[in-house]
């Protein structure tokens, strides 16, 4: 058989080895780029016009949901929101300051936008672990939370919130206590020893009283009491506290500040 030719061979050898070349691509026209700029620009003017110029997505209504002692009325009328204005301008953060500063039982809030014509109040309340009676010609009692802020006054004793006595002495080891710790300190470490104590002793719990810091107290129904000590250990306290009381269930004095070294007395 008879090899290839000399002009098979040159064709061959002009082949390119790699791929085809690209296209290039050609620039878009002036008359192009100035439609496309003018439909941006159109765009963006009618997306501004819709949000802020047209009546269609304005406020027209404020929902309140996780309430349990403020009402919605309370939380609309504090939150003020501007009814009528454009959804998208609604100052979400302002709102949320004004309720936190106009109604101190609120602990959170979210304010999220409803689209087309809707704002969302979402609150969550702080929820009271111990009662201060209120000082003063006024009279009730102040509600404390978990962290021991006193955010609402209460013409009634909240039920099942025990009673938070400060027997605080400015003289002695007492006094020294106070001067050194404050009252606010003292306040948080009794909110400690609430949010630690086995249910059925919180269940149980009347009073706690705190007379330094080394010393708070509990008094439960029936005229029981605790001494507790500080609130260090406090978990370690409540585990004792509920086998002593399983052990000696008719006593009337239980002693868990030492929780590795527990007494109870009475009967």
């Amino acid at each position: 058989m008879a090899g290839p030719t000399t002009a098979e061979r040159g064709a061959r050898q002009q082949e390119p080895s790699g791929p085809p070349p690209a296209r290039r691509l050609r620039p878009p026209s002036v008359r192009t780029i100035i439609i496309l700029g003018l439909a941006l620009v159109l765009l963006g003017a009618g997306g501004g016009w819709l949000l802020y110029g047209s009546q269609w997505l304005r406020v027209e209504r404020v929902t309140v949901s996780g309430t349990r002692v403020l009402t919605p009325e309370q939380v609309r009328e504090a939150a003020d929101v501007p009814v009528g204005a454009p959804l998208v301008s609604v100052d979400t953060e302002g709102i949320e300051a004004r309720l936190r500063e106009k109604l101190p039982r609120i602990d959170s809030v979210d304010v999220v936008r409803s689209w087309p014509h809707g704002i969302g109040l979402k609150v969550v309340e702080r929820t009271p672990v111990l009662l201060l009676e209120n000082p003063g010609d006024r009279g009730g009692f102040l509600e404390v939370d978990d962290e021991g802020v006193r955010f609402a006054t209460v013409s009634r004793a909240t039920k099942g919130v025990p009673l938070l006595k400060l027997t605080l002495s400015r003289s002695g080891s007492a006094g020294a206590s106070l001067r050194r710790f404050g009252e606010e300190r003292l306040v948080r470490e009794a909110v400690r020893v609430a949010g630690v104590l086995p249910d059925r002793v919180a269940r149980d719990t009347r009073t706690l009283k705190v007379r330094s810091y080394d010393a708070i107290s509990l008094e439960l129904s029936g005229g029981r009491t605790v001494s507790w000590g500080s609130a260090e250990k406090g978990a370690a306290k409540a585990r004792t506290l509920t086998a002593l009381m399983k052990a000696a269930p008719g006593a009337r004095h239980f002693d868990v500040s030492v929780p590795t070294a527990p007494a109870s007395s009475g009967s």
